[in-house]
């Protein structure tokens, strides 16, 4: 089993920066890719950005986020993080950070506040 725990959300103005962390625990040598979602409400889950944990490094990033947001890894111990800059109240949202690991499981995080706003 994996579990993770997101930090680093908050409050932040527009044009300003926030950065996520994701830690995993457990079974981390099984996790081959993590990833961060957002959330708002009444919405489905959008991947906001993607990476691969081990072997050649590759991200994904959504169209809307791309030249702002930058997610990056600690192979060692597998935690992820996601620096958010220029943000916009677009933004806003609650961040999950998603794991996937061993033959196809898949497993979330609890979620962040992230909120941008003057």
């Amino acid at each position: 089993q994996v579990q993770l725990v997101e930090s680093g959300g908050g409050l932040a103005q527009p044009g300003g920066s926030l950065r996520l962390s994701c830690a995993a625990s457990g079974s981390i040598g099984l996790i081959y890719l993590m990833a961060w979602y957002r959330q708002t409400p009444g919405n489905e889950r959008e991947q906001v950005a993607g990476i691969t944990t081990s072997g050649r490094q590759v991200t994904n990033y959504a169209d809307s986020v791309k030249g702002r947001f930058t997610i990056s890894r600690a192979s060692a111990d597998k935690t992820v993080h996601l620096q958010m800059d220029n943000l916009k109240p677009e933004d806003t949202a609650v961040y999950y950070c998603k794991a996937y690991y061993g033959v196809a499981d898949v497993t979330w995080g609890q979620g962040t506040q992230v909120t941008v706003s003057s």
